[in-house]
């Protein structure tokens, strides 16, 4: 029996847009599939790890390690999409890949619902995995960034002092110099040194653009790419 279809052309050239730390982890009980998709991925230069359950792939799994995961949906003792929420419960951001043998709407509005990549039915088309793989990849690599660029933002917000906070609270929201010198109390040439300090702390030349930095930090999930 055909685990994997092949359609077209052999895969024979590497996907030159991931980086060697990229890793796709696959998790199926299945032997056969396992190796199947772990041949499939290495025809391409993708590394792979194989799991057969989802205890197995959980204790081994390293959230800094760049890369997907592909899921099998009927697992025993836990299900690739019971496997998945427990990713969402521990905050891991993996993009995942479902694979099933039998196709289940239900199953798959479920999986997507929760920020699946793909659903794919068995057996799978290479074309169909590769380029679902492209995808996954690419969603984690786009995700890391934007983290990075949160945290460096984070991380300035954190070398301000609290008069300076306290400042950059009252900017954000476009009061003036004047009116927030009146509100904590000082005059508006003191207000002038600590805004210029936050301004040069969080890298900023305008308040437009101090108060869409601060947004990306108050409202994340506003600021998500399109699918």
């Amino acid at each position: 029996m055909t685990l994997l279809k092949q359609t077209g052309p052999k895969y024979s050239e590497p996907l030159k847009t991931v980086e060697p730390l990229h890793l796709v982890q696959i998790v199926d009980d299945d032997p056969g599939i396992r190796r199947a998709l772990a041949r499939l991925l290495k025809s391409v230069d993708i590394p792979a790890q194989c799991f057969a359950g989802a205890k197995e792939f959980i204790d081994a799994y390293d959230p800094s390690r760049p890369g997907c995961a592909i899921f099998d949906v009927s697992m025993p003792e836990m299900t690739g999409l019971e496997l998945q929420e427990v990713m969402a419960e521990r905050g891991y951001a993996c993009p995942i890949i479902f694979l099933t043998g039998q196709s289940s709407i239900p199953d798959s509005v479920r999986a997507m619902k929760n920020g699946a990549v793909d659903f794919l039915t068995k057996p799978v088309d290479d074309e169909k995995l590769i380029n679902a793989v492209r995808l996954a990849l690419d969603t984690d690599r786009r995700t890391r960034l934007k983290n990075m660029g949160l945290n460096s933002i984070k991380e300035r917000l954190g070398s301000l002092t609290p008069r300076e906070m306290e400042v950059l609270t009252h900017v954000v929201t476009g009061q003036l110099n004047k009116q927030i010198a009146a509100d904590l109390g000082t005059v508006e040439k003191t207000i002038k040194v600590h805004r210029g300090r936050v301004m040069r702390k969080m890298g900023v030349r305008t308040v437009v653009e101090l108060v869409h930095t601060v947004d990306l930090v108050s409202n994340p999930a506003e600021h998500q790419d399109p699918a």
